[in-house]
This record gives structure tokens, sequence and C-alpha cells, in this order.
């Protein structure tokens, strides 16, 4: 699992590459911090590389956009395909994050 994060207008770009299971999840999580700790701006989370997420991913996803949603900001993800919208939705996720 990777993560690269850019900076661009004054918005940020995530770029999520690989597979983020259970193993992965706490690198994860320590990863979005720099995203969390900018949630009053806009968060594009581009998932065109991401293969899989498991549940502590999907945690970390709810998490950013409740922190997004409270300062002001907005989280969404971009290129969602194959297994991962499959997960989306069959966890309901896919109702409660923005997906475009």
């Amino acid at each position: 699992m990777n993560i690269e994060i850019k900076e661009q207008n004054g918005s940020y770009l995530g770029i999520l590459t690989g597979w983020i299971d259970t193993a992965e999840a706490s690198q994860f999580l320590e990863d979005l911090k720099p995203l969390m700790a900018n949630a009053n701006k806009r968060i594009e989370l581009d998932c065109a590389k991401l293969e899989y997420i498991c549940s502590l991913g999907l945690r970390g996803l709810l998490q950013l956009k409740k922190e997004s949603a409270a300062k002001g900001g907005s989280m969404i993800l971009t290129h969602v395909e194959g297994e991962v919208q499959k997960i989306l939705t069959l966890t309901g996720f896919n109702r409660l994050l923005d997906i475009r």
C-alpha cells in the first residue's frame, strides 16, 4: 500500500495504490494524518490503482470524511472500480462516502 499526497491550488490529492489490508491498515491510518490536519480543504482520494481495502481502511476513510465535514472541508473518492467498488457497495460505504 502506498499513498502519495500532492497539494494543488489549496486542495489535496491522495493517490492510493495497492492493497490496504489488515497488515497495512495501521500504516494507512498514519499516512492519512497530513490529510486529517488539512481536513478544512478539499481532499480527493484517487482510487484508480487501489486494488483492495479492508474494514480498518474503510474506518480511516470514514474518519477523514467526518473530520472534513467537521472542519468545513470535503472529501471525495474518484476512480473507484473493481473489487474496491464491490467492497464499498457490500458494506454500504457507497452511501456514506462521496464517490465520483
